[in-house]
């Protein structure tokens, strides 16, 4: 009993020294569910469906910050294919959710030929920006070198982020050879991206569209008086040139939630870069949790891949 009782002290001790960070879980499937079904009474939560050709690898570890580890799941066909790779990144404002609410748009894009990916990155209440943004980079340095394993084409690899995770999505793409973002170990040299989906994420946090205040504030660091050069930074609008990757807005009609897209077309325009927009109408913020909007959005996102990473 006495050995028994050590033990138990012992693995506690582990598992708190592993979690030394607070865990917002207020952003969740259901609680958005709970929210929003007055307002949409015909909503329904996606459910999952079975998929036989797809292997699913979870939590697997890209990358370990001291003794932090961060993990991303996989889905990618079992037929030995270079697919193109799509990286999931998931909303919560920076701060809530985490990788698993990508699991069914993930698991729905695997399934048409794309080795998808579902990763964790270090929220506000762990870590401030950018090192979400330079996990994510990291998760795309791994899958590249993990090319082969996971049947991985290294040179057609998307990103696609929901809300927060939109805004990343956008920023990580539109810094593909920014040396602003490339840190100590030359994440940039291997994280490059060829195409962005951007779900109903901000391109500007200060704009005139934009709403945001605390919850940015929380990641970013301060408030705009008090970071304006981060705030603007962080901003994918702030760094879109020739060498943006083409892009699909997929968004509400919630003008705050792509706050900077018709500025940043524009410049996609001038460029010549092609760019999509694609509208999901009277529907809540968090659509992709539910149908009926979410088999439109993935149609969309297929047709954008199809075009730009398979060239059809």
């Amino acid at each position: 009993m006495k050995n028994l009782f050590l033990i138990s002290i012992l693995f506690s001790n582990v598992i708190f020294a592993q979690i030394q960070f607070p865990i917002d879980t207020s952003y969740t499937i259901q609680s958005t569910y709970n929210k929003e079904k007055s307002k949409f009474p015909f909503i329904e939560i996606v459910t999952e469906k079975k998929h036989e050709a797809i292997n699913q690898s979870k939590d697997l570890v890209y990358t370990k910050i001291d003794s932090r580890e961060l993990h991303l799941d996989a889905f990618y066909t079992k037929v030995a294919h270079k697919n193109p790779a799509v990286l999931l990144i998931h909303g919560g404002g920076w701060k809530s959710g985490n990788k698993s609410q990508m699991k069914f748009i993930a698991q729905e894009i695997a399934s048409k030929g794309y080795s998808c990916f579902a990763v964790e990155y270090r929220l506000s209440p762990e870590a401030k920006y950018p090192a979400a943004i330079f996990d994510v980079k990291n998760a795309i340095k791994y899958i590249k070198m993990n090319a082969k394993k996971f049947n991985i084409n290294p040179n057609k690899i998307a990103v696609l982020g929901c809300s927060s995770g939109g805004q990343m999505a956008a920023l990580i793409g539109t810094t593909n050879k920014n040396t602003a973002f490339e840190d100590k170990n030359g994440l940039n040299q291997n994280s490059n991206v060829q195409a962005i989906v951007a779900i109903d994420g901000i391109l500007a946090f200060k704009h005139p569209e934009s709403e945001e205040g605390k919850v940015a504030s929380l990641w970013l660091g301060g408030t705009y008086e008090e970071k304006p050069e981060i705030w603007k930074q962080a901003a994918a609008l702030s760094h879109v040139d020739k060498n943006t990757p083409p892009i699909l807005f997929i968004n509400s009609d919630m003008a705050r939630f792509h706050a900077g897209r018709d500025d940043m077309i524009a410049v996609l325009n001038q460029y010549k870069i092609y760019n999509e927009v694609k509208n999901i109408h009277n529907s809540p913020h968090s659509f992709w949790f539910f149908e009926p909007w979410f088999t439109p959005m993935i149609d969309y996102t297929i047709q954008f891949l199809d075009k730009t990473l398979k060239n059809k």
